[in-house]
């Protein structure tokens, strides 16, 4: 039997972020600001996946992320699997997982919110089974894959 050929090169040191919907790959990409960062970035998209159908694939040399900006990804694409990788090997494995609470990562839909008036951070409590984000100001509730993403703190 042949050795399968890697789709994308391996890299020495950094994280791959995989298992990302397919069409939520740019999103993630965006979110993350990777077009800013100065070490090379490998997308990937439309990879054949068995839990997904087609899948997304994210490798960043050299950069491993917050614990802020693992939470920012739940928002978008919950339940990818970060890699980390040292010296060519998969050292640990995170599978991103959406927080009971979300601070300062999607905007209030409702335009008398405080948040949205006041300079101050945004809190939402996430209802997981229903998929719904509650803002713990003014009680709006709103869809979790609908919300307006922050690109930065409080803008």
């Amino acid at each position: 039997m042949a050795k399968k050929e890697r789709l994308v090169a391996a890299i020495e040191n950094g994280t791959v972020i995989d298992h990302i919907p397919a069409e939520k790959t740019q999103h993630v990409v965006n979110l993350l600001g990777l077009q800013e960062i100065t070490t090379p970035v490998t997308i990937g998209y439309n990879y054949i996946s068995r839990k997904l159908g087609r899948k997304g694939i994210i490798k960043v040399s050299d950069k491993f992320f917050t614990d802020d900006e693992i939470s920012r990804l739940s928002v978008v694409a919950p339940n990818v699997v970060l890699n980390i990788i040292h010296g060519y090997e998969v050292v640990e494995k995170k599978t991103v997982e959406t927080p009971d609470d979300i601070r300062e990562i999607v905007k209030c839909n409702n335009p008398k919110c405080i948040t949205n008036n006041e300079p101050m951070a945004t809190l939402f409590h996430v209802d997981k089974e229903k998929g719904l984000l509650r803002c713990h100001y003014c009680d709006k509730e709103q869809d979790i894959n609908k919300g307006v993403i922050l690109k930065s703190r409080q803008e």
